[in-house]
């Protein structure tokens, strides 16, 4: 390969280091601890899209993302599927995100489909991908990912105006559910709006009208245990300010921790955060996730990502 044109491609495709910034994006301040975490996310996104851009090749990304620290790598691998779906759109070599997620990329095939999500924010809707090319089950992450994106990167229009947005309705093949989806990840954006602060997170949620809080708490458990910078006491709070919907915040908790085991990427904060909004060890919640996950999809039922959660939810409140 042409360095110098990989260098290029990367500089041209690769979101500027400043976009992480939390006074950038304008988000609450928080503690400089968490705001340093949620900042280095942002920075080890950008790190595996880069690589993913400039290396076109989902091997050789895969072993510069071995150099990524444990608790980051899994954001780096969620920004390389983000490139690769990109890269896919515009060439008509296309293939890279399919081969990431059936080889390097399959430990974090949670995080990849999460990625392409970022992608299709980014992307003309002709350019998307296929919804049928994508996993039956988690090709729900992608709208996870993409409301992620919306309220990160236009948090004054889908998070303090509270807005909906339509556009992956028709794509994802069940547009009554697609909102829901797409709020999941809104929820975890929230955690990064606030700078992990539990008060402020919850705060946020209770904004959104009640029939939109369930999904958002999910989407704030998963965060407050993927990413962390939370105390035990914050967490404690939010598990009261979560209220009836405290199922749903122990939901999003077993998910982080199954997509954490499933990728070898289990960190000490992942088990303080998973024995308060779930209870036990992050091995249990795992085993819960992995243990509700249905085998198919009823006709005329729920989507079967949906009937997941919902067993998780009702197994921790029951």
């Amino acid at each position: 390969m042409n360095t110098h044109l990989a260098t290029l491609r990367r500089r041209i495709l690769t979101p500027g280091t400043d976009q992480t910034l939390v006074s950038t994006r304008g988000f609450h301040p928080g503690a400089p601890q968490a705001r340093t975490l949620i900042e280095t996310v942002g920075l080890f996104f950008l790190v595996g899209y880069g690589h993913a851009a400039q290396t076109a090749d989902p091997e050789r990304t895969d072993r510069l993302l071995a150099e990524v620290p444990v608790r980051f790598r899994g954001f780096a691998h969620e920004g390389a599927a983000m490139a690769f779906t990109v890269l896919d759109a515009l060439s008509p070599r296309g293939g890279r995100s399919r081969a990431y997620m059936a080889g390097p990329g399959n430990p974090h095939l949670y995080m990849a489909h999460v990625g392409v999500g970022w992608a299709l924010a980014r992307l003309p809707r002709p350019l998307w991908p296929p919804v049928r090319t994508l996993d039956p089950l988690l090709r729900w992450l992608v709208l996870d990912g993409y409301g992620f994106h919306q309220a990160y990167f236009r948090t004054r229009r889908f998070v303090h105006r509270r807005a909906l947005d339509g556009r992956p309705a028709r794509w994802s093949g069940r547009p009554g559910y697609a909102p829901r989806a797409m709020d999941q990840g809104v929820g975890r954006a929230l955690w990064f709006v606030s700078c992990a602060d539990p008060d402020r997170a919850a705060d946020l949620v209770e904004s959104f009208g009640e029939e939109r809080r369930a999904d958002l708490y999910s989407g704030v458990g998963l965060a407050a245990v993927y990413a962390g910078g939370a105390d035990r006491a914050g967490l404690e709070r939010l598990c009261r300010r979560a209220g009836a919907h405290r199922p749903r915040l122990a939901q999003g908790a077993a998910f982080a921790a199954e997509t954490r085991l499933r990728a070898g990427l289990l960190v000490p904060h992942v088990e303080e955060a998973v024995g308060v909004l779930f209870g036990g060890s992050a091995q249990e919640a795992a085993r819960a996730a992995r243990d509700a996950r249905p085998d198919g999809e009823e006709p005329g039922g729920p989507p079967a990502y949906e009937e997941w959660r919902t067993r998780l939810a009702e197994r921790w409140a029951g």
